[in-house]
């Protein structure tokens, strides 16, 4: 069965009644910026917006963020909601407002500077600093109470993205036991020895089993929450059936989900005049033509294996010089979390780099790598993944990665090649993809090689293996199997209270 927008609208309808569906993330599908004395609304090109904005459409229903565009307080109405996509609304959108201080402890500190790190375990040591943590409750609260507001008394599901918010589903199953409550984590579960470190640690694994469903992209981030909750809390944990028991009764399911993207809605819009138009702008204002283009597209972050794979075009330009004046490689996405020292420094030792490169093997006009640091709408970013002969992804450590999948999802004519990290979660399914360890510089200028000399019926085959796993494996696939799960729960309605969890104000 192949899941699409229809069947998953079918889905929720037959299955919610008359309940709401809420969606919580920290970043806002649309926002709503300032252009001189207009304003214009974007959508971000996030994977997780990517991911869910057309599971919203589908459902009709309410997505919780923080409101973070210059405009954003402009478009809402007086209940701080506006009604997305601008061009023909299908869904609300609720805005939640942070202090500039809740946002420099909640989402800078403790959600990017102690828990990003301590889940991926890349050799950035994460930071533990009681005001952040402060921060993180009063944010979940504030969340928790926005979300509560809006439902009222009436039935709803809520179903909660990833690491911001590990706390809300114990806030919010101490207000309305009643709710059904799931939480998707999008990055990594490190294992139990790692998360230990945390001062803590049984505040996060308590807010987080308040969930009916939990969910991770693998089994293997699975197992490591089952072999933390056994490690660090009093209480039953069920291998076989994949779950923990509260002393009250109450089970949590934890399962994996791997998400996807929206691989029929990628290959039309790549077709449309729009992404046309945008590639080839790319090509006269890049001097694409008659090259072979390479691509990265990232978040400029210390997981996504960036200063590798810099280093591996070097390599590769150095070992394979046939290469030399004919490949360029492209690295698109935004500077991250640039109030962060540790990102102030990537990006400068990215800039550093690649201008070694270019001065080592430039000719003329012709540069090897272009780096493009801007934020990049979603048809400009499709844009790029339809110009690039061969799309790289080499993450020190992913949940998913995205990227991989919309860059299939892009090559609707059959072509193009993916060169994928052994460390994302893109790995399980993408065999056809030519998987590499990125902290292996020869092999990974290697596999480069193997992708730009590939021949044409391989090169074919195996965008067609990956292109029927991804269209298989769909977004609505992911949500449908997510809502699948939470909606054959019984409702265990436990009294006010029942969790009984005390969060601590200190390590």
């Amino acid at each position: 069965m192949l899941w699409n927008d229809t069947l998953l609208h079918d889905l929720v309808r037959e299955k919610l009644g008359d309940a709401r569906l809420v969606v919580v993330s920290n970043r806002q599908p649309y926002s709503h910026v300032f252009s001189g004395a207009e304003v214009r609304c974007e959508r971000p090109a996030s994977g997780m917006v990517s991911a869910l904005d057309p599971v919203l459409r589908a459902c009709r229903g309410l997505w919780v963020a923080h409101g973070s565009g210059s405009a954003d307080r402009v478009a809402v109405d007086q209940h701080d909601r506006v009604t997305v996509p601008p061009d023909n609304p299908q869904y609300t959108l609720k805005r939640v407002w942070l202090t500039k201080e809740e946002e420099a402890g909640y989402y800078y500190g403790f959600a990017n500077e102690a828990l990003w790190p301590l889940c991926h375990v890349v050799f950035a040591r994460p930071r533990f600093l009681l005001s952040d943590w402060d921060a993180y409750v009063r944010v979940n609260a504030k969340f928790a109470t926005a979300i509560l507001r809006e439902i009222q008394h009436d039935p709803a599901v809520v179903w909660i993205q990833d690491y911001h918010f590990a706390l809300l589903p114990r806030m919010l199953k101490e207000a309305r036991p009643d709710l059904l409550v799931a939480q998707f984590w999008h990055i990594p579960w490190p294992n139990p020895e790692a998360f230990r470190i945390c001062p803590w640690k049984k505040d996060l694994l308590w807010g987080m089993l308040a969930n009916d469903v939990l969910g991770f992209h693998i089994r293997y981030h699975c197992d490591n929450f089952l072999a933390t909750v056994d490690r660090e809390l009093e209480i039953r944990v069920d291998r076989e059936r994949s779950s923990v028991f509260h002393h009250d009764g109450i089970e949590t399911l934890v399962r994996p989900f791997p998400i996807s993207t929206d691989f029929e809605g990628i290959s039309l819009q790549v077709t449309e005049k729009e992404v046309q138009h945008e590639a080839r702008r790319f090509q006269e204002r890049y001097a694409l033509h008659g090259h072979r283009v390479c691509l990265g597209v990232d978040r400029i972050d210390y997981t996504k294996g960036i200063l590798e794979r810099l280093r591996a075009v070097d390599r590769l330009l150095t070992k394979y010089p046939q290469y030399r004046r004919q490949l360029i490689f492209l690295q698109a996405g935004p500077e991250s979390r640039i109030h962060i020292e540790r990102y102030q420094t990537l990006n400068e030792e990215i800039t550093r780099l690649i201008a070694e490169i270019n001065w080592r093997h430039g000719d003329g006009d012709w540069r090897p790598i272009i780096l493009l640091r801007e934020n990049l709408s979603l048809p400009r970013v499709l844009a790029l993944y339809t110009l690039a002969d061969v799309g790289v992804i080499s993450s020190l450590h992913d949940g998913m990665n995205l990227v991989a999948k919309e860059y299939v999802a892009a090559h609707q004519d059959g072509e193009g090649v993916l060169v994928l990290s052994r460390f994302t979660g893109a790995a399980r399914e993408l065999q056809q993809a030519l998987l590499i360890n990125p902290y292996d510089t020869e092999a990974f200028a290697d596999t480069l090689a193997q992708a730009l000399a590939m021949d044409p019926v391989e090169r074919r085959a195996r965008m067609a293996g990956l292109r029927e796993t991804v269209a298989n494996n769909n977004i609505y696939r992911w949500a449908g199997k997510v809502l699948s799960t939470l909606f054959a729960l019984r409702s265990n309605v436990a009294p006010q209270g029942a969790l009984g969890i005390q969060l601590h104000e200190h390590p």
